[in-house]
């Protein structure tokens, strides 16, 4: 049981953890020899000596010079704050779970995704590269001041020990040989890196200790400074070591900015803070071994904050007696005095050669590893492939290649004040992005994130990433843009073409958090005609035969809901599980493919009207219900495959793996012998169903035919230019099955000039042009007002459209005819019957009672054809789509039969048609 113990706790604890095939190796002979070490080891000692580098022996001394005491304080407190901050953060998140290689960059990934974790990892990738460049520049430095000949005629001056030949590729070489020696350690491994800097930390204690004690014990005495800071100067070639005085302390305390004698630059406080902020820009070291620890979550918190505490306490006792014992001209001209003032100065210079080593190889490993995570994750496809690669000991040798590879490019920068810029800001972006990991994790409020560490609140986190942000810009705003857009771009790259990933995405829980808070914020109460939108739920019964559907009413939702309906026959009594589980996943890839904006809701039910009805009453929270149900119209038009053609999708698995191939989930499309799920009066019921409970309907007729590419291809080719023409909809407002009704102006009249005009709202048809059709009877005494009533209607609400007078004396005769030779004479006292009648039911609505008229118009076949030929007539040029008024079905069942059978006589043959029944009051002539 205790050998099985860690395994255990690995699977309770984490919540963003590795993939399934990388649980299985925990417990294997391979992660048993790679995971060897601990809190000291591991952490302690590589943050340390990443901290104290060489900035602790060689800057110094330049930010007391240049900065002050007090400004160095306030340097180092600003400094120390913001990594605290972040070592908060960090700890919060490695005490989250099972912590795997790759450090800062894992932790970022699994939190917010793999978009900001590669481009963080990226980021955090190249500053570990052009760290462990600063460190060998400043190694070499270093080397050329104790050993370098003096250039420009001083050899007169130099010593018996400055043998090395002084200039830029010198400098480079020496460089490229001090990297090499890294790349060897890094090469044999991780273990042999830990056991090297257990020695190099002895060293660098011994020599913090000889430098602290040197300040008591030496007596003083005047330095030589080196000839680099006197050349072309007229400045003296000595300075002042005093010892403890009170007047040198009180010269040290105000900054005096002056020209960096290796760079040539003019200093300032952003630029001074920005080489003295390398000294703290370890504390990622020890999380970058989190591959190589046996236990991260214990060893990471522990051993940071540890060595955290333990450098700031040094810089400041450092600066404090450097500004208390050391003449401002030395601090100034000479970075190395601690050792011309140490009771042995040999044993300076091998401390700074040790820590800047240990330094640069701690940058190094630290990048190979990042490398190493990243293309494990396989975030840029087969770019990273080759870093996968390791040793028989699980080294990744490859990686360390590519990493010293690039090292050696930026050694060609040749200063180290020249490239601590670019490296302090990478790392404060970085650390920008852990505090934002943290920061999200914990407004998030996701139940699994429980982190043993408790010593941090979302305040941390803010105070963190401002702080960051702040000193990015102040060091650097050029750099500091050019950064986060470097980072943008490696963002957008990756959600485009990274795989997909189940890590879990932070920006999902935190979406939820939101809509949840809003969605109990939107109050239907407060809902008002003026902002009334379609909130669409089309029910789709195989979407492989109507994609164009689909698309359409994509375009007509208007920032609307918009829910993809479809009802599974069955029943779930016995069966083992819920059969729709699995159908989630393809479903929604059917919406990315056809690039729409909807959701998804299926549902199993023993017939279609009560899955229609269940999805009616269940769909959407709150104010986001559907008001609108889209039908695909009951005919005999035989379906066609759309996404056949289309093998990305239809190899499409249910399955979560994608790696395996399945059989197409969506079956195929019906054949034209095969029975239809419902009936003919199962579909009207459907309909009246929807009509009881307070919903649109539309019928979609013909959007087999409707292509959206052919009919919108030249409008988006030439958006812009409203001289051309664009497609038309034509819109026929009146109730062309009650032709004895009078009037354009009711609820359903309304709606369907509501959703025309929605449609040319849309950016996509922005050049689509409406027809508004009124039909009147050329002897009719009521034309012209009609007309000047609908025009005057359509000035109001704001609707542009082309209204056109069709006289359709001859359709409606032949219904007059039927009605048993009826004079036209009698054409205005039955309109006045009819007027009354429809106050009647407007009166019972009002009272909450909506009762469906009886249809007692009884219409011919001859009649209805005769008005479907005059809408083929009127319909020249052919319009993308017609919208048509839907009458509402009879109260009579029995009559359902006869109701669909018209309803098809109506729209046959007319292309893509809406046929639409509004029962929502949807326009508003008020501000």
């Amino acid at each position: 049981m205790t050998e099985k113990a860690p395994l255990l706790h690995y699977r309770l604890t984490t919540s963003t953890g590795p993939e399934p095939k990388d649980v299985s190796r925990l417990g294997g002979a391979k992660e048993k020899t790679t995971r060897k070490l601990g809190v000291v080891f591991g952490v302690v000692i590589p943050t340390l000596l990443s901290m104290f580098s060489v900035v602790v022996f060689l800057r110094i001394g330049f930010v007391v010079g240049q900065a002050g005491l007090y400004q160095s304080i306030v340097m180092f407190l600003v400094a120390y704050f913001i990594i605290t901050m972040t070592v908060l953060s960090v700890c919060a998140i490695s005490t989250n779970g099972a912590l795997e290689a790759g450090g800062a960059y894992y932790m970022i990934s699994r939190a917010l995704g793999p978009e900001f974790g590669g481009s963080i990892g990226i980021m955090f990738f190249f500053a570990n590269v052009c760290g462990s460049a600063l460190y060998v520049l400043g190694l070499v430095e270093a080397i050329m001041s104790a050993f370098g000949i003096p250039e420009e005629g001083a050899a007169a001056v130099a010593g018996p020990h400055q043998v090395l030949p002084s200039g830029y590729w010198w400098s480079l070489l020496y460089g490229t040989v001090l990297l090499f020696l890294c790349l060897v350690v890094c090469l044999v491994g991780a273990h042999i890196y830990a056991k090297a800097t257990f020695i190099i930390l002895i060293i660098v204690a011994t020599v913090l200790t000889s430098v602290f004690i040197s300040f008591f014990i030496v007596a003083p005495t005047v330095v030589i400074l080196p000839d680099r800071s006197v050349r072309n100067s007229t400045s003296l070639n000595t300075a002042n070591y005093t010892g403890f005085q009170l007047h040198t302390l009180e010269d040290n305390l105000l900054p005096s900015y002056t020209i960096d004698y290796t760079t040539g630059a003019m200093m300032s406080f952003a630029k001074v803070f920005a080489v003295m902020f390398n000294g703290c820009t370890g504390i990622m070291a020890g999380s970058n071994m989190s591959g190589d620890l046996k236990n991260p979550s214990y060893s990471i918190p522990r051993g940071t904050v540890a060595a955290v505490f333990i450098t700031f306490i040094t810089y400041n006792l450092l600066s404090l007696l450097a500004a208390g014992t050391c003449d401002r001209h030395l601090l100034q001209k000479d970075y190395s005095f601690l050792g011309d003032i140490n009771v042995w100065p040999p044993l300076v210079t091998i401390g700074i050669y040790s820590s800047a080593m240990s330094a640069a190889m701690s940058n190094l490993i630290g990048a190979s590893r990042i490398l190493y995570a990243l293309s494990k994750d396989n975030l840029f496809g087969g770019v990273m492939a080759v870093a996968r690669k390791t040793s028989r000991s699980g080294n990744p040798w490859v990686s360390v290649l590519i990493s010293w590879l690039l090292v050696q490019v930026v050694l060609f920068a040749g200063k180290l004040n020249t490239i601590a810029g670019i490296v302090t800001i990478f790392f404060l972006l970085v650390y920008a992005a852990v505090n934002l990991a943290c920061l999200a994790l914990e407004w998030a409020s996701a139940p699994n994130f429980r982190p043993s560490f408790r010593c941090f609140t979302w305040h941390t986190c803010t105070l963190g990433i401002v702080g960051c942000l702040i000193m990015m810009f102040l060091i650097s705003s050029i750099y500091a843009f050019a950064s986060i857009a470097f980072m943008l771009l490696l963002l957008m790259l990756i959600h485009y073409l990274g795989p997909i990933s189940n890590w879990g995405y932070i920006s999902q829980a935190l979406i939820f958090h939101q809509v949840r808070k809003y969605l109990l914020m939107l109050d239907v109460r407060k809902d008002h005609v003026k902002f009334w939108r379609p909130q669409i739920l089309l029910m789709v019964a195989n979407p492989r035969s109507c994609t164009g559907l689909i698309t359409f009413i994509n375009d007509l939702k208007k920032s609307g809901l918009y829910v993809l309906g479809h009802v599974k026959l069955g029943l779930l009594d016995g069966l083992p599980s819920d059969p729709l589980q699995t159908c989630y996943d393809s479903w929604l890839c059917l919406v990315d493919h056809l690039n729409i904006k909807a959701f998804v809701n299926l549902t199993l039910a023993d017939s279609v009207r009560h899955g229609v009805q269940n999805l009616l009453f269940i769909t959407g929270f709150g104010g986001m219900r559907p008001n609108t149900l889209v039908l695909g119209f009951y005919d005999d038009c035989t379906p066609q495959d759309h996404l056949s053609a289309d093998h990305g999708l239809d190899l499409m698995s249910p399955s979560i793996d994608r790696g395996e191939q399945h059989s197409p989930f969506f079956p195929n499309v019906r054949v034209e012998e095969e029975p239809k799920d419902l009936q003919e009066e199962e579909y009207v019921s459907v309909i009246a169903d929807a009509v009881k409970m307070g919903k649109n309907v539309t019928l979609a007729r013909y959007f087999n035919q409707f292509n959206r590419e052919e009919v919108l291809g030249s409008g988006k080719k030439f958006r812009g230019h409203r001289s051309l023409a664009g497609p038309y909809v034509d819109v026929w407002p009146l109730n062309l099955l009650r032709p004895d009704s009078r009037g354009y102006v009711d609820i359903c009249s309304l709606f369907l000039l509501q959703l025309a005009s929605v449609l040319q709202e849309t950016r996509a048809w922005s050049q689509a042009r409406l027809r508004l059709f009124l039909c009147v009877e050329a002897g009719c005494s009521l034309k012209e007002e009609e007309e000047m009533k609908l025009r005057v209607m359509l000035k109001e609400l704001r609707i542009s459209a082309q209204v056109q007078m069709v006289a359709w004396d001859q359709v409606v005769a032949l219904h007059w005819q039927r009605r048993g030779g009826m004079e036209r004479g009698n054409l205005v006292e039955s309109a006045h019957n009819e007027e009354r009648r429809d106050r009647r039911e407007e009166a019972e609505e009002e009272d909450g009672i909506e009762n469906f008229p009886n249809n007692a118009v009884q219409l011919t076949d001859e009649y209805i054809v005769a008005v479907n030929n005059l809408i083929c007539r009127h319909g020249a040029p052919q319009p993308a789509v017609r919208f048509l008024y839907l009458p509402r079905p009879p109260a009579d069942t029995s009559r359902y039969r006869a109701y669909l059978h018209q309803v098809d006589l109506l729209s046959r043959d007319l292309g893509p048609t809406l046929l639409i029944h509004g029962i929502t009051p949807v326009v508003t002539t008020d501000l």
